[in-house]
């Protein structure tokens, strides 16, 4: 059903949980040959998607896509909590074409968006196939599924549960998305799929080497009704330090639903990662997974890495606070937040 011919949407109905609602399970997908994985010594690259699906199964199901489950699930000391399900994918970023998952009336919906790549940058026909496959073979039991004829990734929004969405216009408005929509025209399309109610669109901020046209779960993001976290840069000699300081006074005029101004807590900028070929890696610690009992969170062997720790252990004192090495993760262009996708109770 294309989006626009949804009937009788009421912009009340529908609801978008914040990521930190409760979860029922949350989605991965991993590497396997037939991927751009398989160029980057396969065996190691699973290796943080192994400690992030275990540490996701400390408190919540992990329902894991993968090529072979016999050979994936040999591959953990315990199965517990984790469910493997073989369906072919072209990539491992679950974040971007996994369902999205709503509140109509109270209930569970699971949204189906298409995804075209980023914009047709990369081969996705398959994994734009992966909700309707693990629908089919039933394992999300009864919920209801509804497919929109609209390109729209999960890492581009951000929810605080309460109608508001934070968005960038650099990827939400980009012509390689739904030919190049106004800012009108998406507000009008996600107030009638999501139940949004508002809009913070950033118009300023990036990550070389990212190749997601700069995906808010990169730059900021929720971690409470009242709160942003953001990627704030202090070396006026690094390439970010313009489009960031611009990003940082945007997000100073925002406000929130009772109209004061957001707290907004800094992440520090990593210092600069590169492959092998010399070419930036998009390192972000703004890309963590907040789940039913833990914050997890991506390091990259940084001198940061400790200081992030200790401001996610103030911000979310109830939970366990992991950490995970995705030095491997942004060398194909994503991390921890990107791998993963989850599927509200």
């Amino acid at each position: 059903m294309k989006a626009k011919e949804a009937e009788g949407v009421s912009l009340n109905k529908r609801r978008l949980p914040a990521e930190w609602e409760r979860q029922q399970l949350v989605l991965m997908s991993f590497p396997h040959e037939d991927t751009d994985w398989a160029n980057n010594d396969l065996q190691a690259s699973l290796s943080p998607f192994i400690r992030i699906a275990q540490a996701i199964a400390y408190g919540e199901a992990v329902y894991i896509i993968c090529k072979d489950k016999n050979k994936i699930s040999s591959m953990f000391c315990s199965t517990r909590n984790l469910t493997f399900v073989e369906i072919p994918t072209n990539d491992t970023w679950i974040r971007d074409y996994g369902y999205i998952s709503i509140k109509e009336y109270g209930d569970k919906r699971l949204l189906d968006f298409t995804f075209d790549g980023w914009g047709k940058k990369f081969e996705a026909s398959l994994d734009n196939s992966v909700n309707r496959t693990l629908h089919k073979k039933g394992y999300m039991g009864i919920t209801p599924l509804e497919s929109i004829d609209f390109v729209l990734e999960g890492g581009s929004i951000e929810s605080d549960g309460e109608g508001t969405i934070l968005t960038t216009s650099a990827c939400l408005c980009n012509p390689n998305r739904n030919g190049g929509l106004s800012k009108e025209d998406i507000e009008k399309q996600l107030k009638t799929s999501l139940g949004a109610k508002r809009f913070l669109w950033l118009d300023n901020g990036y990550l070389a080497g990212d190749d997601t046209d700069s995906h808010v779960d990169t730059l900021a993001r929720f971690v409470n009704r009242e709160t942003i976290v953001y990627l704030k840069c202090n070396d006026k000699e690094d390439e970010h330090y313009e489009a960031l300081q611009k990003m940082e006074k945007e997000l100073q005029s925002f406000k929130t639903v009772e109209g004061k101004p957001y707290s907004l807590i800094p992440l520090p900028m990593c210092e600069a990662k590169y492959n092998k070929s010399g070419k930036r890696l998009p390192a972000t610690y703004a890309n963590f997974l907040i789940t039913n009992d833990a914050l997890i969170y991506p390091t990259y062997e940084d001198v940061n890495d400790k200081k992030v720790r200790e401001l996610f252990k103030d911000l979310f004192p109830t939970k366990e606070i992991i950490p995970v090495n995705c030095l491997k993760l942004i060398e194909e262009g994503g991390s921890l937040h990107c791998s993963t996708m989850q599927v509200a109770y």
